[in-house]
């Protein structure tokens, strides 16, 4: 790997000329995005083909190299990726949400892990656990011998398969948390590909298991130390939407191409070919224009979570904007997700039992659009924009999960695949 330094900011590019550089990488993933469905084939080339291409350095500045997208522009195009095989935006969340927490910290951390990122390495995660109290972590970083030892088992390890680095949050034997990144290559780190929904089966939200690794000192972080700028909550769940709104592009487009390709027609039909019966006519428009709806939805609240974050790098952020930011974002997961799995049960009302066919796999927009759906459940995101509203004292909870015990009061956040 070519470790380079930070140069003369130079502009970033366009969202037109991002997508003609992206183009040809998204259009050969989404080619095989129904093959490996069907083999349950880890995307292992495809990931590296983003890395490759520069995608997985949208957002690293300019004057590190990177293309210095803004994040309205990454949305976008995770969105795109998004229809081309959703997996890989779920896969590359803790990527993404990695680079947001180097923007944030300082140059020490950025000169150190920038030129990697721009060299095409991957960052994956490790945080969630199985029966653990609600943020604390059973996984433990303690020192041995004059140095730092990790131990612990996670789960829902998403991306990491794909990814060089993981990110793992253990706590210390005083009960502090800290972010430890490892290599997948350190001795001690076994990754297992043992995620078992019926839904975003090539995230690699597999199981961790850490026994004696090593830990460089460089590589313990302090949780919250580059969170706390305050936007860190709408964009993991955002990159959930991008693959959510991904989905429904793809349910529109797979609707259009099963219909202009049909020859067969009902005989209690209102049209002589499927492509000029008026009922399915009316279904692929109802279906676009729910998309649009997504669509929309989606880029106001991208929108919005691009201007918090640019007033949080400067300082401006207030308390009662991160409040607007997170009940933005929710009013977008509840319509975007409610939407998509709308469209992706409509979809079949196109055709007849031809559209069912395992080789289409068109079932697989509803199964990953359930999955992605259920991490945050919209009942408690539904609830916590109706107090925002009528009291203004709600406070979207950040991300944690663990086992309750009787009669403890918390918020159960979404899991992290």
């Amino acid at each position: 790997m070519t470790i380079t330094t930070p140069t003369t900011q130079r502009s970033a590019p366009g969202i037109e000329e991002l997508l003609d550089r992206f183009r040809p990488v998204l259009d050969e993933i989404a080619a095989g995005s129904v093959r490996r469905e069907s083999d349950r084939e880890l995307a292992h080339d495809a990931v590296r083909r983003l890395a490759e291409s520069g995608f997985t350095a949208l957002r690293v500045p300019t004057e590190h190299h990177g293309l210095g997208a803004s994040l309205a522009d990454t949305f976008h195009l995770l969105a795109r990726l998004g229809e081309a095989d959703p997996n890989l935006v779920q896969a590359l969340r803790a990527h993404f949400t990695a680079v947001e927490n180097f923007r944030a910290a300082g140059p020490a951390a950025q000169e150190r892990w920038f030129p990697r990122i721009v060299a095409g390495e991957v960052f994956g995660n490790a945080t969630t656990e199985r029966g653990n109290r609600p943020r604390t972590n059973e996984t433990r970083l303690e020192q041995r011998d004059g140095g730092w030892i990790l131990n612990g088992t996670k789960y829902y390890s998403t991306g990491s398969l794909y990814a060089d680095w993981i990110q793992v949050t253990a706590d210390l034997p005083t009960g502090e948390t800290r972010r430890v990144t490892v290599h997948r290559g350190d001795r001690g780190v076994e990754l297992v590909d043992d995620w078992d929904g019926f839904g975003q089966r090539l995230t690699a939200s597999g199981t961790t298991r850490l026994l004696d690794v090593a830990v460089d000192p460089q590589n313990i972080a302090a949780v919250g130390a580059q969170e706390g700028y305050g936007t860190l909550t709408s964009f993991v769940q955002m990159v959930l939407l991008a693959a959510l709104t991904g989905i429904g592009r793809a349910v529109r487009r797979d609707a259009v191409e099963f219909v202009r390709n049909r020859t067969r027609a009902y005989a209690h039909g209102v049209g002589d070919e499927p492509q000029r019966d008026p009922l399915v006519q009316e279904t692929v428009g109802r279906i676009s224009a729910t998309v649009f709806a997504v669509e929309s939805a989606f880029d106001s609240a991208a929108r919005r979570l691009d201007g918090a974050v640019a007033r949080s790098e400067r300082g401006e952020l207030t308390a009662d904007d991160q409040a607007e930011l997170d009940t933005v974002t929710s009013e977008a997961q509840i319509v975007i997700i409610e939407q998509v799995l709308a469209v992706a049960t409509q979809l079949f009302e196109v055709g007849g039992a031809s559209a069912t066919t395992e080789s289409r796999r068109l079932d697989r927009h509803w199964r990953n659009a359930r999955v992605l759906g259920s991490h945050n459940p919209l009942a408690y995101r539904a609830r916590e924009v109706g107090q925002q509203r009528l009291t203004g004292d709600a406070v979207i909870a950040p991300v944690y999960i663990g086992s309750a015990t009787p009669h403890q009061s918390h918020r159960v956040q979404e899991t992290t695949p």
